[in-house]
């Protein structure tokens, strides 16, 4: 006992001392159940004259489970696609990853987020995913459950954000926020998929963002969703259809989704073999359009010029938008039929976080 009192002890003071990290933690429940999260607080200095400018968009569209218990790392490693092993490590508090089908096709595409250190010494992560299909995953995670000492809960009571940078020089060196409202952050991480996405900041309830983040613009979904096609970024079950897209022709390897190290996991066999065969025909691409996307079908069949099969297309806003695209054709102008019957042209584009030569 006394043993255990001066570690208290030294726990206490390393927690309330005036240097090294600090910890602060917020209990985000339903119906008084536990939910807890860390943030590593950040710097409060003043910002300085080159402090970085961010655009903070709220995401409503996104929504947030609670997966906690002693079994929650080897629960979520037998269904995700990433290793759930390297979740919580220093250079790897936020994880990517897509659920897959028994047949290898993506479910749902989700970013964990890591919660170790918690004061009940649970290993629990926050789970980020299509708020449409919410029900469906807590569904399927109990079906995953059998006996295994997990638990899961929504966390209405979170906010989720995406800063994204106003200085292109300040994404290439992953330029930091400046947090001013420490004790309203839960979490406060780079986008695991890319650097051009920017911060993934989880507040309580709905604050402020001029009131947490320094030099901060507030941006609105939509200049969000514009900054994701534009880059050619996949989210949500509009651009990754349910039980119809590849993992692998969606870009998860490039966007650091996927491990071809960890064991067997859901949906393993075909996109193991997929990629150790090294042929991907098609892929996700960014696409300007010459009609508003909202004129097209998701799913309308894109050609050459001459005719020839070059894809689908899958969804996007205004003139931009995300297609699959047969890689023989992807330098070619491609065309399309609109709801209207209208002939619609569009151009893909390699985006540039693309890494330069790859398999996959």
């Amino acid at each position: 006992m006394q043993r255990v009192g001066l570690f208290s002890s030294a726990f206490r003071a390393i927690l309330t001392g005036s240097g090294g990290l600090h910890a602060r933690y917020l209990r985000c429940s339903r119906h008084e159940n536990a939910c807890w999260t860390q943030l590593r607080k950040h710097s409060q200095d003043q910002p300085s004259d080159d402090t970085v400018h961010f655009s903070c968009h709220h995401l409503p569209h996104r929504a947030l489970i609670s997966v906690s218990g002693q079994d929650t790392s080897s629960f979520l490693q037998g269904i995700i696609t990433n290793d759930v092993t390297l979740l919580g490590e220093d250079a790897a508090r936020a994880m990517y990853a897509h659920v897959l089908s028994v047949q290898g096709r993506t479910l749902y595409d989700i970013i964990l987020y890591s919660l170790k250190g918690n004061p009940d010494g649970l290993n629990g992560v926050l789970l980020e995913c299509d708020s449409t299909v919410q029900d469906s995953i807590m569904q399927l995670l109990k079906v995953y459950k059998i006996r295994r000492k997990v638990n899961f809960s929504l966390c209405p009571g979170l906010s989720l954000w995406a800063l994204l940078s106003q200085n292109k020089a300040a994404v290439l060196g992953q330029s930091q926020p400046d947090v001013t409202a420490a004790d309203k952050v839960l979490v406060l991480e780079q986008d695991p998929r890319t650097e051009l996405m920017g911060w993934r900041m989880i507040t309580r309830g709905q604050n402020n963002p001029h009131e947490i983040v320094s030099a901060c613009r507030e941006g609105n979904t939509e200049e969000y969703h514009r900054h994701r096609y534009q880059i050619g970024l996949p989210e949500g079950v509009k651009d990754l259809p349910p039980g119809e897209a590849l993992p692998l022709e969606s870009n998860l390897v490039y966007m650091q989704g996927i491990s071809f190290s960890k064991g067997c996991y859901i949906g393993q066999e075909l996109t193991a073999r997929t990629h150790h065969t090294g042929v991907i025909r098609k892929r996700l691409m960014p696409v300007t359009m010459s009609a508003p996307a909202e004129t097209l079908h998701q799913g309308a069949a894109l050609e050459t010029e001459g005719g020839k099969p070059a894809g689908k297309h899958r969804a996007g806003m205004d003139t931009l938008g995300l297609s699959l695209v047969r890689l023989a054709h992807a330098k070619e102008p491609l065309k399309l039929k609109s709801s209207d019957g209208m002939t619609v042209t569009l151009q893909a584009t390699v985006p540039d976080w693309w890494p330069k030569n790859s398999k996959d």
